[in-house]
């Protein structure tokens, strides 16, 4: 299993909308570092939901239930998109500035390429945060 964070801005697609809506498809990624992570998810990842601009924080766990395909959005070949189902939603949000401030996440893609918006994370990365989660709803 690997594990991913993916972004996106609350006013265009909020975890909100998300578990209201069930599953959705992630389009839209014009990079092609960000292009090739979503080639290299696989069923059953665990991928962190990830307000950005706004609230800058983890959201949620969502799980990937289709691998890449053609971006529905575009003609264009080089572009995919992957499908997504919500999971569970974070006791407590954890922030960018929560983060970036634990000395467990200095490495962490979210610090190191701040505008990647589809980026891979290491289980001990993953894990920290969903700890962090649980650690701030106390």
């Amino acid at each position: 299993m690997h594990y991913w964070l993916v972004k996106s801005e609350p006013k265009k697609y909020s975890w909100e909308k998300f578990i209201a809506d069930g599953r959705t498809f992630w389009d839209g990624v014009r990079n092609f570092q960000a292009r090739n992570n979503l080639r290299a998810m696989q069923m059953g990842d665990l991928v962190l939901f990830y307000h950005s601009n706004e609230d800058k924080a983890v959201m949620g766990v969502a799980k990937i239930v289709k691998e890449a395909y053609q971006d529905p959005t575009t003609d264009d070949q080089n572009w995919l998109a992957v499908d997504l189902i919500p999971v569970q939603t974070l006791p407590c949000q954890v922030t960018l500035a929560r983060i970036k401030s634990d000395n467990r996440l200095q490495d962490i893609a979210l610090v190191k390429q701040g505008r990647l918006s589809v980026m891979p994370l290491k289980v001990e990365e993953f894990d920290r945060i969903l700890e962090l989660s649980e650690l701030t709803a106390e």
